[in-house]
């Protein structure tokens, strides 16, 4: 029954990669977090799976994020680097070819001399801080190769641009470094010109008196062309803003013409600023009717293999993130709350797998209390709802029951 005739806001609060695999005790971190305020408010809420990845399509964060902000991938998707690009101000030309570069920890092997038996000890270089990597950026600028241009990202990632029609490079085989986390380089290494590149940078970055972290190395990956999104209002009828803490899901806003919000120490780590983004969505509602939140620290600790990281970073979800979300935004608006993960990044593989993750549909203004059961991907599959477009699944947050 409806309590009230506030005006309807929508949110979509994103813990990236928060999805798992049961482990040896049939546990996931979902099931082993202590998340009391969740599970309360998923007792009220529709509880189901979506298929955020479609079929045959690699299990990202930009196909998937596409796909739950309401744009089928199949249709608008790219490339991951030129998303990354437009968000830290590259302008693209059509033809232009863009390349995620990674600052890397490369971990020499029995042969310290063969720099093609090494493996990928780490590919966020611990993290890098933005104003270090900034210094390593220029530090290699003059050795990229010819007719690319480097430019500074934020932590670990930068973008690397080919002006021009050069489809060639847009077709090239490029392997995501979270994908073979601890596992030798071998097989895996870029194309040329990038190749040349990469055993560069390792030789200038690796003993550089000016280098003082853990990045060692660079990576190349994710490359794409200039994206063309439906802009967000002229799709779905509202305004709408972007909060998050990497360029990836900035560059999909601001393709989508929605407000990207940047929130002073928010950086995508398990100790982000998870306040400021909470007091940034409630005032980004002051002036639009939509606000997509993602929060980088679940899919950070999934790639590190990091258990108690990962069940701790659920648990900032639910106390210092959904909780007073919705305590504050319910008083004010009729609030239509999706709460879920883009995919799932497994503790024991350290990457991104394209499976149907658990999606939370709440409304501030109905009790559901159909099936009782707790935010988890058991509980989820158990209810038999299955969108199998993700795309799709935002038209059941902005079509409020009544």
């Amino acid at each position: 029954m409806k309590k009230d005739n506030l005006k309807t806001k929508y949110l979509i609060v994103l813990g990236d990669g928060m999805a798992d695999h049961k482990d040896a005790d049939g546990q996931t971190p979902l099931m082993l977090a202590k998340k009391p305020f969740i599970d309360r408010v998923c007792k009220d809420s529709e509880l189901g799976l979506v298929q955020t990845v479609p079929f045959g399509m690699a299990p990202g964060s930009d196909t998937a994020n596409l796909s739950v902000m309401g744009y089928d991938p199949q249709v608008y998707y790219t490339g991951r680097s030129p998303l990354e690009a437009v968000s830290i101000g590259v302008k693209l030309n059509d033809g232009d070819v863009t390349f995620r570069m990674n600052f890397v920890t490369l971990k020499p092997s029995d042969s310290p001399d063969d720099f093609k038996s090494f493996v990928m000890h780490d590919y966020s270089a611990g993290e890098i801080e933005t104003h270090e990597a900034t210094a390593l950026v220029e530090i290699l600028k003059p050795h990229v190769p010819k007719g690319f241009a480097l430019f500074v990202g934020t932590s670990y990632r930068h973008c690397l641009v080919k002006r021009g029609d050069n489809k060639t490079f847009g077709a090239l085989d490029l392997t995501p470094p979270h994908d073979i986390s601890d596992k030798p380089i071998t097989t895996h290494l870029p194309q040329e010109p990038f190749l040349s590149f990469v055993q560069k940078a390792y030789n200038i970055l690796k003993n550089h008196p000016d280098n003082k972290t853990k990045a060692n190395g660079v990576w190349i990956w994710g490359q794409g062309t200039k994206p063309m999104l439906t802009s967000f209002n002229e799709k779905f009828g509202f305004s709408g803003a972007v909060i998050s803490e990497v360029d990836l899901i900035k560059g999909i806003g601001i393709c989508a013409g929605m407000q990207s919000i940047d929130v002073d120490g928010a950086d995508g780590s398990l100790h982000t600023n998870y306040e400021g983004m909470v007091d940034a969505t409630i005032k980004a509602f002051e002036s639009n009717d939509f606000v997509y939140l993602h929060i980088e620290a679940p899919d950070e600790m999934g790639h590190k293999g990091d258990k108690e990281g990962k069940i701790k970073a659920i648990e900032f979800l639910n106390d210092r993130v959904v909780e007073p979300l919705v305590n504050n935004l319910s008083k004010k608006y009729h609030l239509r709350m999706l709460f879920l993960p883009d995919h799932a990044t497994p503790l024991q593989l350290k990457t991104h797998t394209s499976e149907a993750v658990p999606y939370m549909l709440y409304d501030s203004n109905y009790s559901n209390k159909q099936y009782d059961l707790p935010y988890t991907e058991e509980a989820a599959t158990s209810t038999g709802i299955l969108e199998n477009a993700g795309h799709n699944l935002i038209k059941k947050l902005l079509t409020p029951i009544g």
